[in-house]
Formats: structure tokens, sequence, C-alpha cells
């Protein structure tokens, strides 16, 4: 009785050693099945062009398929929300972007919470907006926009690519900032948005620039400022909003990984080496260059104040543009 009883703590015993043991192997050894890596756009586009060459880099780094899939919906909170539901082992990662700081504040029934339900590995890369103007509006600089739209009676109006997106806040902090009058024409898209501005029926839009880059250098619409912190190396003659009148302001379209909350920290940490590690690549650099877009690598506590600080700085203008999105 004595026997069996010892035999059995011995065992118990045994076992809690080899679990200390196993644990970290874990880890160690991830991945050892294909990695789903979650886009919640629809194909097409610089997030989908930059989720498939990162996958394409972890997948060389795993030596394990990195399957790319797009779970679009409901201004990207569908694959977002999906991910934040899935098991925290590391097999399912969302390339998530800005418009998860901005439904924060922009979705009144989120069915997950961003800062609670997922973890950032890092930040990945940066796209600045430039604000461009149909090539007949009497305007060669930002500051004379701004005066034709504090002067112009009724305002000017501005075309986004859809109610609550990226570029209709950055246009509502421009708003905001300048005190214009300047009156929102929303479309199911950039394409439609910047097809009208090239044909003149809207005067103006905030657009990513590997959008607007043809369209400026065939004359059709005309590029005043950017709204990086820096020029942009695709358009080193165009001032930043901030040079142009602006000091502070700063607006960019973005794209981080996530994974679900609880996800192993020796995992992230491993996530994070590879994704650095694949940003750093000269061929990746090249490609971003395209659409002038920068690489841009973060800890995963420096992605977390990151998106603290988007959250912070986009909810007043979530809240003062009136968006509420279903």
């Amino acid at each position: 009785m004595r026997f069996g009883h010892l035999s059995s703590s011995i065992f118990l015993g045994l076992m809690i050693i080899l679990a200390g043991y196993i644990t970290p192997a874990t880890a160690e050894t991830y991945p050892v099945k294909p990695i789903h890596l979650i886009i919640p756009f629809p194909p097409g586009g610089y997030g989908d062009t930059v989720t498939r060459l990162v996958g394409q880099k972890l997948s060389q780094a795993f030596g394990t398929p990195v399957v790319v899939e797009n779970r679009p919906g409901a201004g990207g909170n569908i694959g977002s929300n999906y991910v934040a539901k899935a098991a925290p082992d590391g097999y399912t990662i969302l390339m998530g972007s800005v418009a998860n700081a901005t439904s924060v504040s922009a979705y009144p029934d989120l069915p997950y919470d961003l800062t609670r339900d997922l973890a950032p590995v890092s930040l990945v890369v940066v796209v600045p907006y430039v604000v461009v103007v149909n090539s007949r509006v009497p305007s060669h600089s930002l500051k004379e926009l701004i005066q034709l739209a504090q002067t112009k009676s009724g305002g000017l109006t501005y075309a986004s690519s859809g109610n609550g997106s990226g570029v209709h806040l950055t246009s509502v902090l421009f708003k905001l900032r300048t005190q214009t009058d300047l009156v929102h024409v929303p479309y199911k898209g950039m394409a439609p948005a910047l097809s009208d501005v090239v044909a003149g029926q809207v005067a103006m839009m905030f657009a990513s620039i590997d959008t607007v880059l043809p369209h400026i250098r065939s004359g059709k619409i005309t590029a005043l400022a950017i709204t990086s912190a820096k020029r942009s190396f695709l358009l080193p003659e165009v001032p930043t909003v901030a040079e142009s009148g602006l000091p502070g302001f700063e607006a960019a379209g973005w794209l981080g990984i996530w994974v679900p909350i609880g996800t192993p920290k020796d995992i992230i940490v491993r996530l994070n080496s590879e994704i650095r590690t694949a940003l750093e690549s000269t061929d990746i650099h090249q490609r971003f260059k395209d659409f002038g877009a920068d690489a841009v690598a973060t800890t995963p506590n420096g992605f977390a104040r990151f998106i603290r600080t988007e959250i912070d700085k986009w909810t007043p203008v979530v809240k003062a543009a009136g968006v509420k999105m279903e």
C-alpha cells in the first residue's frame, strides 16, 4: 500500500520535471505545421502585397508553409475577430492595420477587444498619404489650398475610399487643424474616389502614394503635401504637411502583426525575430519602395505603445467626424 503510494508520488514528480523540459522545447521547435496569416481585407492593394511578401519570407525562414488568407468584411473586423478567437498557439496570426486602431471608437459593438484579445508582435510597414487636388484647382501649395477652402462658398469637396477609412479620418484631422469647410464625398473604394478627383468631380483627397503616383506624373492631379514626418523618396519635391504650416501633423496607413492573447511569449519572440529579419532584407525594402512605404520593425512592447498612441490619436477624430459603423 505504502509502496504503491510512493510509486505514484515518484511518477507524478517525474511528470512535473519532464513537463518543465518539454514546454520550452515546444517553442524552440515552433512551427511544426502550417501557419495561417490572416489579412482582413480583399485581395489587391498594398496591404495584400505586403502580407504575401512577409508570408513568403516567414515561410522560407521557418521551413513551413505560411498560408495567407483573405477574410474581408466590416472594415477589417471579421478577419480580426477570427484571429482573436483562434487558439493561442502561434498558428493563426493577423496582419492588421490602422483600421484596427480606429475601429476601437468607430464600432460601438466590436466582437473583440483589440488590447485584451490580441497580443502585438511587430509593426511591419508605414505608408504615408499625399494630399492631391485636381489640376484645375487654383492651388499650388497646401497653404493656398487652405486659404481657398477657408474662403470658398460652400467649401471644398474631398473624396475618400469610404466612411471611417484611414483617408477619411486623415481628412477630418486636417479639417480640424485648419478650421476649413471641407465637404466629404465617400466612395466604395479608392479607385472610384480617385477617378472623380482626376475627372474634376471632386476637388481633393488624401491617398496612398502608390495609388496616385501615375496620375501625379501625368499631370492629371497635383501633389501638394505628404503626411509623413519626412519627405518621400518617390516625391522628394513635395513638402510635408508639417513643413507647409501645420507643425506636428502626421498621419499614415500602416500594417502590423498580432497573435491571439495567451500565445506563449517564446513564440511571440520567435515570430518577432523572423519578422525583423525579413524586413531587413534588400528585396523587401525594394518592393516596399515601389509603393512609397517604409519597412518598420518594432519589439512587441514597441508595437503595443504605437497602437495605444494611434487609438488615443484617432478616437477624438472619429468622434468629431460622427463616425459610427455597424
